[in-house]
């Protein structure tokens, strides 16, 4: 057995998730690019604006719209890293994650809550839409990675705190 800093062993948690959520958000892509074209075949695409891009430009959106989705996803990464930082049950810091998106979800459609939307991880969620744009706005890409970075430093930091000081001889 060799030892492994704590720090370390956490920092590779954190990047595994991320390499995780890139994965997803890079298969939900190729899944959606695959049947579209069996369905529709190849050819410019029309944007909701009405203006046309071709395949290949096509591509790169969608490729911007696979790293938003991740940018999108590390907030909730380190969410979920805390949260396994408090618990020894694999399964409880999964559960907390899908609950804590759940709840926020929720939080985000209440108007009565306004106040508290721009602080909430899955404010931006849907932002990607903006890459559909002609030109592209990069508003929405520029305030969900400013947020998520937010959630990462707040998060990530609380995870170090605890790991650091937790008792792992069980």
């Amino acid at each position: 057995m060799a030892p492994v800093r704590r720090a370390g062993l956490l920092a590779v948690k954190y990047a595994v998730a991320l390499v995780f959520c890139l994965a997803a958000a890079l298969v939900v892509a190729a899944v959606g690019v695959l049947t579209g074209l069996a369905l529709f075949g190849t050819g410019p695409l029309v944007m909701p604006s009405g203006m046309t891009i071709t395949s290949a430009e096509t591509l790169g959106r969608i490729g911007l719209m696979v790293l938003y989705a991740t940018v999108s996803l590390s907030g909730l990464g380190a969410i979920a890293l805390f949260v396994s930082t408090l618990t020894d049950v694999p399964v409880g810091a999964m559960a907390a994650a899908v609950v804590l998106t759940i709840v926020a979800q929720i939080l985000g459609a209440l108007p009565q809550l306004e106040w508290l939307h721009p602080w909430l991880f899955t404010h931006h969620w849907m932002g990607f839409a903006d890459l559909l744009r002609s030109p592209l706005l990069w508003d929405s890409f520029r305030e969900n990675a400013l947020l998520q970075a937010g959630y990462v430093a707040v998060f990530g930091a609380l995870a170090y705190g605890r790991f650091t000081t937790k008792d792992v001889l069980s």
